[in-house]
């Protein structure tokens, strides 16, 4: 790992308050690799601050929690701003992991769905979706979920026009530019085309969750059903 400092960009960043002990940070710009690095940073720093019992690295955004309420909101999010600015950036040697995905069948129902709406067969789906490599950004929504960059263009897709009621653990999904696996059953209102039999969240391990921000994915087709 090793820190180092990127030119700022000229968006205005943005905060908030969540309740009187948490403030998020949203960040301005694209969403990329080099702006998350950005927030993996100021969640290091931001976490060795008075007051601050944790900081969450959210996707281009960062959530602080503080032991007590704030005396002065403004000034701490100001802080951020200033953080945010000086452009310092983290880059992180992570773990790399290899996950086995059952495209289609019963584990992916919306395969062939996701094939007609871009105009791919399934064959170039699979093949363009298992390419690349996955930076994890971050780890949220539920324990052990982790939102990832680098999804192909190509696969851009509007979310379901109807969400899905509940989909199991284990779901690999696709909506707007990101994909996923799900780490436990819930609702989705993302196009599912596959799954995975790996845990990503187990409260008996040491860490529980699979992956970590820095961590990178790739997808292994192990099989493609119709």
């Amino acid at each position: 790992m090793n820190m180092h400092s990127v030119p700022a960009i000229t968006d205005l960043p943005r905060f908030s308050l969540l309740g009187m002990t948490a403030i998020i940070f949203e960040a301005p710009g694209a969403f990329d690799l080099d702006h998350q690095r950005r927030i993996w940073a100021m969640a290091d720093i931001a976490a060795t601050w008075p007051n601050v019992r944790e900081a969450v690295p959210g996707m281009t955004n960062l959530s602080v929690l503080f032991h007590r309420p704030l005396a002065d909101p403004q000034d701490f999010g100001g802080k951020l701003v200033e953080l945010w600015n000086r452009g310092v950036s983290k880059d992180v040697d992570g773990r790399n992991i290899d996950i086995p995905i059952i495209y289609g069948g019963e584990g992916g129902p919306h395969l062939q769905e996701v094939s007609e709406m871009t105009g791919l067969c399934v064959d170039d789906v699979v093949a363009i979706h298992s390419a690349p490599t996955y930076p994890v950004y971050a780890v949220g929504s539920h324990a052990g979920y982790c939102y990832l960059g680098g999804l192909d263009q190509r696969l851009f897709l509007p979310r379901r026009s109807v969400p899905l009621l509940s989909i199991p653990g284990g779901s690999l999904s696709i909506a707007g530019h990101q994909t996923g696996v799900s780490a436990s059953a819930g609702p989705s209102g993302w196009h599912t085309i596959g799954s995975a039999k790996a845990a990503f969240f187990d409260p008996q391990r040491d860490p529980p969750s699979l992956l970590a921000p820095g961590d990178t994915i790739r997808f292994h087709p192990e099989k493609v059903l119709m």
